[in-house]
């Protein structure tokens, strides 16, 4: 090591890198705004879709400055190998994107390429909600369906160091959706507990569009055994349909059927859903469930709220 080297690695040392953080910055700097802090900055101050909230603009500032005292670029003295491998893999990512708009427009282009342009259009907008782009992809209906499910699995465009920072698959739910298409269920019920509440909160809202053999699968799996995470999330699938009645009657029948104590999360979702009972006799016996000595404390609140709301209604 030559002694500029020596020199060189003192300075870097000296940076005020503070933590994990600091890192990120830089890798999003790289894959998102050509490697240029004054592209990220001003896109930050424009509040961009992109804009990641634990990144503060004054921190981003710092690094520019730090950069600047530096003399050259921070990041490829700062990552480390597996985080330029993955900056490498999110630029190419870009770039496969970007490439399809050339073959869009080739006028030999095929069928084939057409799906993955509209995705790509869905991606790269920087729309909150890109509604053209949704649009042309529902268009498509069914036959499109295959490359949402594709797009809403993938693990990469999960990640906001991506294109679309980690908001694709959220889209890809929305089109889901709107689409209707009864393919999309099993994915969309996998995502369920799995996701932030946004992404979740489209996902079952695509299970509610796709309705009643929606219904049937989460039906199904809340009544499966033995009792476990997927009862759960199948129950949290069916509020979107706790209108129906046959939904309320699975709901109040599975919630006297098992230990309340040993499946309170469970019983939650069930008891949430309970809110459709008409039948007053099977009320009485919801009342009377919640009052019950041995059900647990914290779910007769739960109770009580429902038969409030029933009151209300009378």
């Amino acid at each position: 090591m030559t002694f500029e080297d020596e020199e060189m690695n003192d300075e870097i040392e000296q940076l005020p890198l503070s933590d994990a953080i600091d890192t990120l910055i830089l890798m999003h700097r790289d894959v998102h705004y050509g490697g240029k802090f004054p592209i990220m900055i001003e896109y930050y101050e424009n509040g961009g879709k992109g804009i990641v909230l634990d990144f503060e603009i004054a921190r981003i500032r710092e690094l520019q400055l730090a950069e600047k005292n530096l003399g050259q670029d921070l990041a490829p003295q700062v990552l480390s190998g597996a985080d330029a491998e993955k900056v490498a893999k999110a630029k190419e990512a870009y770039k496969k994107l970007r490439d399809l708009y050339g073959v869009r427009k080739d006028e030999k282009a095929s069928a084939v390429s057409h799906y993955p342009s509209l995705l790509a259009d869905l991606i790269l907008s920087e729309e909150e909600e890109p509604k053209a782009e949704i649009a042309a992809i529902v268009a498509e209906k069914g036959a499109i369906v295959p490359a949402l499910l594709d797009l809403l699995r993938s693990e990469d465009f999960h990640d906001p160091l991506f294109p679309g920072y980690g908001l694709g698959p959220s889209l890809a739910a929305k089109c889901l959706g709107l689409i209707g298409d009864k393919r999309a269920i099993v994915t969309l019920f996998e995502t369920i507990g799995e996701e932030d509440f946004a992404f979740e909160n489209l996902a079952l809202e695509g299970l509610k569009a796709i309705g009643e053999p929606a219904q049937a699968f989460l039906l199904k799996v809340l009544h499966g055994r033995p009792i476990t995470y997927d009862n759960e999330r199948a129950a949290i699938g069916l509020l979107q349909f706790k209108d129906s009645p046959e939904v309320a009657a699975a709901f109040f029948k599975m919630l006297k059927e098992i230990d309340l104590s040993q499946h309170q999360i469970l019983a939650t979702y069930l008891i949430l859903g309970c809110e459709g009972v008409t039948d007053e006799t099977d009320r009485r016996a919801f009342i009377a469930l919640g009052d019950a000595l041995k059900t647990p404390k914290v779910l007769k609140q739960d109770f009580h709220t429902i038969a409030e709301h029933w009151k209300g209604k009378s």
